[in-house]
């Protein structure tokens, strides 16, 4: 089987300064390195929103980051203004090795926000994920990267529901942990096939 590594948006901004930043995001930056090079693959993910998109809290009147609101697609977290495109927030960790295979931008619609790396919040719209990987016959998957609870989550359910062989290694992860969301995420990945090692 062709085994990729699956790094999700280890991005300034959620890192320790910035603006969603997730409680030790810069210590996962060394780990990740050091196993890149025990991969056929490396898949570097990217938060790539447009100024003003509509998670942003800013987007809608009296509104805060993390309240809830009903968005055409279902639930939606607003969150602060994050990882827009083209700033320093939205770059990657400096130290964060860049020599992958891929880089996919996420996010990038306007009307709907992305976490998964394969598909928009729909569960519908494709990012084109699965169609590189089928391309290239890789069919096992290490997810790694920020933060566990929202983006490596639904990226490892979307690839196990796919069909992919999903890992997903904890220690080289963080959480934002609000409300039990860390624990929930252990459980959905778990539920959906997901090995957590």
């Amino acid at each position: 089987m062709t085994h990729a590594l699956l790094v999700i948006d280890v991005q300034n901004d959620f890192c320790p300064g910035g603006a969603l930043a997730v409680a030790e995001g810069d210590e996962i930056v060394a780990p990740i390195n050091a196993m890149m090079d025990e991969f056929d693959a490396v898949i570097l993910t990217q938060d790539w929103h447009p100024a003003g998109h509509s998670s942003f809290a800013s987007s809608h009147d009296g509104k805060n980051p993390f309240d809830l609101v009903e968005m055409p697609y279902g639930q939606q977290v607003l969150w602060p203004d994050h990882c827009v495109q083209g700033t320093r927030g939205a770059g990657f960790h400096p130290e964060l090795r860049t020599d992958g295979d891929l880089i996919l931008r996420k996010g990038f619609r306007s009307a709907i926000d992305s976490y998964s790396a394969f598909f928009e919040n729909d569960h519908q719209t494709p990012t084109g994920l699965k169609g590189y990987l089928d391309t290239r016959g890789i069919n096992r998957l290490t997810l790694v990267g920020l933060a566990t609870d929202y983006c490596v989550r639904y990226s490892a359910v979307d690839a196990a529901r796919l069909g992919f062989d999903v890992t997903v290694r904890m220690g080289a992860c963080r959480a934002i942990d609000m409300d039990g969301s860390l624990a929930a995420a252990e459980q959905a990945m778990r539920d959906a096939g997901v090995a957590l090692t």
